[in-house]
C-alpha cells in the first residue's frame, strides 16, 4: 500500500532534457511514471518522441514535446502545449543542460573561452531552468502546491575542473536562483530544491569521467536511476518541509581530499 507521504498518484510531472535513453532526465521521467505521475517529457531533438512512446508502451500516460528551451518563444509554446494537454504541472524537474542534442558542452580554458561560448553555456544550463520555471510557477502558486527540482551538479556549487568555468558558473547560478525562489514561495505551498549529481554513468559520460568515478569512496559512478530516486524523493508530499536545499548525490566524493 502506498503511504500518503510517498504517493504521487495523479500528479503531473514535466521533465526537461529527457531525450537520451541513458540519461538522468529519462530515468527520472520513468520513475515518476512508475510512482503514479502523468508525465510530460521534452528535449531539443526528435528522439524525445521515442522516449514518450517507450513510456506509453508500458501503460503510462506520457507525451513528448520538442523545443529549444534556450529560446523564449519556443519555451512558451512548449509549456503552453503541456498545460493544454495535461491541465497543470505539479512537479517540475529542470534537467535540461550539459549537452543539447548535437551541441555538446565544451571544455575550454577561461582565457580561450569566447563570449559566444560563455553565453551559450549559460543559456543551456541556466536560462533553460529560468524560462521553464517562470512559466510553470504561476499555476503552482494559484493551486497552492508544487514541487520544483533542479538538476544542478557538484561542479560549480562545491567543486570544479579546469576548462569548466562557464558550466560551473551556470550550475552554481542554478542553486543560487533556487534558494532565492524558495524563500519567495515558501509560504505558498511550493518547494524549490536542487539535486547535485557527481560522476554519473550516463550515455554522455566521457572515458576520463568514468576513470575518475572509480576513485569515489563507493568505487563507481552513480546511475541515472540513483539520481532519479533523489529527485523523486524531493517531489514527494513527505518532502514538504525541505526547500532551498541542494542534495549532493556523488558517492561521498566531495568528502575526501585525496581522490586517487
Amino acid at each position: 500500500m502506498t503511504h500518503p507521504l510517498f504517493d504521487l498518484r495523479g500528479q503531473v510531472a514535466l521533465v526537461t532534457g529527457a531525450g537520451s535513453a541513458g540519461g538522468i532526465g529519462f530515468a527520472t521521467a520513468t520513475l515518476l511514471a512508475e510512482l503514479g505521475c502523468r508525465v510530460a517529457v521534452c528535449a531539443t531533438g526528435p528522439r524525445i518522441h521515442d522516449r514518450a512512446r517507450e513510456l506509453a508502451a508500458r501503460g503510462f500516460e506520457a507525451r513528448g514535446y520538442q523545443g529549444d528551451l534556450t529560446d523564449t518563444d519556443a519555451t512558451t509554446t512548449l509549456v503552453d502545449a503541456v498545460l493544454a494537454d495535461f491541465g497543470r504541472v505539479d512537479v517540475l524537474v529542470n534537467n535540461a543542460g550539459m549537452a543539447q542534442e548535437g551541441v555538446p558542452e565544451s571544455f575550454t580554458g577561461f582565457l580561450d573561452l569566447d563570449l559566444q561560448d560563455w553565453r551559450a553555456s549559460l543559456a543551456r544550463n541556466l536560462d533553460t531552468c529560468f524560462l521553464v520555471t517562470r512559466l510553470v510557477l504561476p499555476g503552482m502558486l494559484a493551486r497552492g502546491a508544487g514541487r520544483i527540482v533542479n538538476v544542478s551538479s557538484v561542479t560549480g556549487p562545491v567543486v570544479s575542473n579546469p576548462g569548466e568555468s562557464a558550466y560551473s558558473a551556470a550550475k552554481a547560478g542554478m542553486v543560487g536562483m533556487a534558494r532565492a525562489l524558495a524563500l519567495e514561495v515558501a509560504d505558498r505551498g511550493v518547494t524549490v530544491n536542487c539535486v547535485a549529481p557527481g560522476w554519473v554513468a550516463t550515455a554522455s559520460q566521457t572515458p576520463d569521467e568514468s576513470r575518475a568515478s572509480v576513485h569515489t569512496p563507493i568505487g563507481r559512478a552513480g546511475t541515472p536511476a540513483e539520481m532519479a530516486a533523489a529527485i523523486a524523493f524531493l517531489a514527494m508530499p513527505g518532502a514538504s518541509y525541505i526547500t532551498g536545499e541542494m542534495l549532493v548525490v556523488d558517492g561521498g566524493n566531495i568528502l575526501q581530499e585525496r581522490k586517487g
